[in-house]
């Protein structure tokens, strides 16, 4: 337990740094392009090859080549390990590669028959969108690279250094907006076709960043034929079902942000607002939790302690539910406040801050089904099963189409945070009743009290954080920049402490522990001065 946390606590802060660079980028993006049609085009146009990277990178790819990694590793030794590690590396060098070409002669095709008149009702803004997919596409090899040399970090137990890559990423974003696109003269469409040349440097310098930590570990490149690699075979056989189910609630969003491009273009952007701040509790501890978690439960599976896989996997839980649920609440209640603070400067305007709002209050409730997703799919890999995960995602991504026909059009972004919410809700509990058929041993009954204790403290942290977030308002309002913060800081550290209080009170391991960590480390400090 101590050492997931530790882990866990590691990458935690690494992804914190990254989380808020990002959103100084996404407040940075919606200063520069609002939430308007060029502001939309971008965060469609990244989205596809994000979403490709997500599949191929960090999701899939990493899920099944892990277990595999720590397999060889415990049985074969290091020469063997590392040998499996080339080809594979290979082999994703030429399929990224691959698909990057076709990605680029795809959208020239596209590009060309809309301003030829060839596909009447393409529209400009549409076209536009594709213009900026063609240049960002490139972005795939590097950032799937990036992701596969982490995955070898985190299966050889570092953590920390390979989740501040995001932050080099973050860096580069960042200083595009303020240093780059600001000084190329022209219209706004023009500087964002700069922005969308700045997110292909970006992933250049995040795979780059990550090489000195690798050969520190021994890693040296070599080309070694992908071809008939039994290993490659292995990784591919596992990847391909398994590439829906890592990725499920990136194709949620993508699906759902489709849909509403046709019913409201302004509808992407804001959305996407409430998504990135959705996105900033679930990386700091559920990705941070998964991520450490797969290795560790397939060096757990590879020598079949499946006593010891279900605790571990059970731990995990209990303690994603206890972080995710405060986060969910406060997110909840102060969701206009936050996008006020965060978002509406320059041109994103009071109007977008309420639209973002309202997708954020409805997707606040699928944080934890979107943060447990992620861990139990990983639990699925690290035994070797990639197959059942994909076929319950994509059970959910018709439902969650489903969902979106019938909610977007009627309410917009507000229909997709409901939609994604709900599939979420759907998958969560499909996958659950899947694993603990799987693990006849797994019992989530150690869980049912504790969890009713957080359900209570999470509703009463977040009519707390509510309460005093009106009270602020009435008698300040947030007319300036410190008001807004205070709007927003104050509920957070109220709900908080009553959120600790009383979970702390009734005895709860996840909150007694996390104390006692907080205590041990300030003592220490304290005797070393």
């Amino acid at each position: 337990m101590s050492k997931m946390l530790k882990s866990t606590g590691a990458m935690g802060i690494a992804t914190l740094s990254s989380r808020i660079l990002g959103m100084v980028r996404e407040m940075s993006y919606t200063h520069f392009m609002g939430a308007g049609m060029e502001a939309s085009a971008f965060r469609l146009a990244f989205m596809i090859p994000n979403l490709f990277r997500r599949l191929l990178g960090e999701g899939a790819l990493t899920a099944s080549f892990i277990p595999i990694f720590k397999n060889k590793e415990a049985n074969e030794g290091e020469a063997s390990m590392w040998q499996a590690t080339n080809a594979v590396v290979s082999g994703l060098a030429v399929a990224a590669f691959a698909l990057v070409l076709l990605g680029i002669a795809f959208f020239t095709v596209v590009i060309w028959w809309g301003g030829s008149g060839i596909v009447p009702l393409m529209k400009n803004d549409t076209l536009f969108m594709f213009r900026l997919a063609r240049i960002m596409f490139p972005y795939l090899l590097f950032v799937c690279l990036a992701a596969i040399y982490m995955a070898i970090l985190n299966a050889r137990g570092s953590f920390f250094v390979p989740a501040m890559g995001a932050v080099v990423l973050n860096v580069v974003l960042i200083a595009t907006v303020w240093l780059v696109a600001p000084h190329w003269a022209g219209s706004l469409e023009n500087q964002v076709i700069v922005l969308s040349v700045g997110v292909l440097v970006a992933g250049i310098a995040q795979a780059a960043y990550q090489l000195p930590t690798l050969r520190r570990q021994g890693y040296r490149f070599e080309w070694i034929s992908p071809w008939k690699d039994p290993t490659v075979r292995d990784v591919v056989r596992k990847m391909i079902p398994g590439t829906m189910g890592v990725a499920a609630f990136q194709l949620n969003v993508v699906i759902t942000q489709s849909l509403a491009w046709d019913s409201n273009r302004g509808s992407v952007a804001a959305f996407d607002a409430a998504v990135r701040l959705m996105e900033f509790p679930q990386g700091i501890f559920g990705i941070s939790l998964a991520t450490y978690l797969l290795p560790t439960l397939a060096g757990i599976a590879a020598e079949k302690k499946y006593p010891d896989f279900c605790k571990t996997y059970l731990q995990g839980i209990g303690y994603l539910i206890f972080a995710n649920l405060l986060a969910a609440a406060l997110l909840a209640a102060l969701a206009a406040p936050m996008i006020r603070l965060i978002f509406e400067h320059g041109k994103f305007t009071a109007y977008d801050t309420q639209r973002s709002a309202m997708a954020l209050a409805w997707l606040a409730p699928g944080l934890i089904a979107f943060s447990f997703n992620n861990v139990t799919a990983r639990a699925f890999y690290a035994l070797g099963d990639t197959k059942t995960p994909m076929q319950i995602a994509s059970v959910c991504l018709i439902l969650n189409v489903i969902f979106g026909f019938m909610l977007i059009p009627a309410y917009d972004q507000t229909g997709m945070a409901i939609a994604n919410s709900l599939s979420g809700m759907f998958n969560l509990y499909f996958l659950q009743h899947a694993l603990k058929r799987k693990l006849k041993s797994l019992s989530f009954t150690t869980l049912v009290t504790p969890l009713g204790h957080m359900l209570a403290g999470a509703l009463a942290a977040g009519m707390a954080a509510w309460g005093c977030r009106m009270l602020w308002q009435s008698q300040l309002g947030h007319g300036t920049i410190p008001l807004r913060i205070g709007e927003v800081m104050l509920p957070v550290a109220v709900g908080t402490l009553i959120y600790f209080g009383l979970l702390h009170w009734f005895r709860i391991s996840q909150a007694t522990e996390m104390v006692h960590m907080i205590t041990k480390r300030f003592r220490k400090r304290g005797e070393t001065e």
